[in-house]
């Protein structure tokens, strides 16, 4: 599907959004901006961004600061973290906002898009956003993982941490792609701590309570990298939202993870558009 290419400018760095055609036959759409995993390019989300205009939504999907199409290209240079990612958030909102008044808004985060969603609305407010969707998302805390699996991955996620210290930042081996040590230093301490870092001088974690913008925070079986356990550790913290929590099986016996439920989401479309129809007016919360 083609979508318009478009470009924000914020703080020396240069945020690509894939901007899709209006839904058919809606007028005044929803509209669902998303924010991508860890090192996924916005691109990868066409047959998702197909399957919410399907379902009489509007589409817009941001490349993350450093990835796809958004500069800068992560280097030893870079010093951005969790902090600014949840920024870039409302520099994207900032730029569209001439399409969003008056329009039912929500933000959609996949893994590290989902956390960075989170702590804008924790950091920035919550200002004409109506919900928020979290699919693939959690707190990556070692202890939250099963079995023996949980002994690999503290010293695997502390070991890139290390690694992308010497380096100045983490190439992507394996893992992520190419990221700011910043990013790497803050996705490491959730994953070590199991609770966000102080951000700009700001306890994240209590602010994070303090969101009351409606969740709709689902879980994909087979997931391997954020199981359903590191999600429920999320929303354990947005302890002032209204959170309906669900779970994302594999349809027709398909095998699901991390990524591909991207490639079988008419159904996420479908529930993501219920949950947007169901949303109370800002002025209720």
């Amino acid at each position: 599907m083609e979508y318009v290419q478009e470009f924000v400018q914020v703080d020396g760095a240069r945020l690509g959004i894939q901007v899709y055609p209006e839904p058919e036959g809606v007028t005044g759409a929803p509209v669902v901006l998303v924010v991508p995993a860890m090192g996924v390019r916005a691109r990868y989300y066409r047959p998702f961004a197909a399957a919410l205009r399907a379902a009489g939504l509007a589409v817009v999907v941001a490349d993350l600061r450093g990835t796809g199409e958004s500069t800068p290209r992560p280097s030893r240079a870079c010093r951005y973290g969790y902090a600014e990612l949840a920024a870039d958030i409302g520099a994207v909102r900032a730029a569209l906002k001439a399409r969003l008044d008056g329009r039912r808004t929500l933000l959609l985060g996949h893994s590290l898009g989902g956390q960075a969603a989170v702590l804008h609305l924790a950091l920035h407010g919550e200002q004409e956003v109506d919900g928020l969707a979290l699919v693939a998302v959690g707190i990556p805390y070692w202890r939250d993982f099963a079995g023996p699996r949980r002994y690999g991955v503290l010293p695997y996620t502390q070991g890139i941490a290390a690694t992308t210290r010497l380096l100045g930042v983490w190439p992507g081996w394996g893992f992520g792609g190419r990221q700011a040590g910043g990013v790497i230093r803050d996705w490491a301490r959730t994953a070590r701590t199991g609770r966000f870092p102080h951000l700009d001088g700001v306890d994240a974690e209590a602010a994070v309570g303090r969101i009351r913008t409606p969740v709709l925070a689902v879980s994909v079986d087979g997931d391997q990298y954020t199981p359903h356990p590191t999600l429920d550790r999320l929303c354990a913290k947005l302890t002032a939202a209204p959170v309906v929590r669900e779970r994302y099986p594999a349809p027709d016996g398909a095998t699901l993870d991390h990524f591909t439920w991207v490639r079988a989401a008419e159904p996420m479309a479908a529930r993501v558009a219920d949950f947007a129809a169901g949303l109370p007016a800002r002025s209720d919360r």
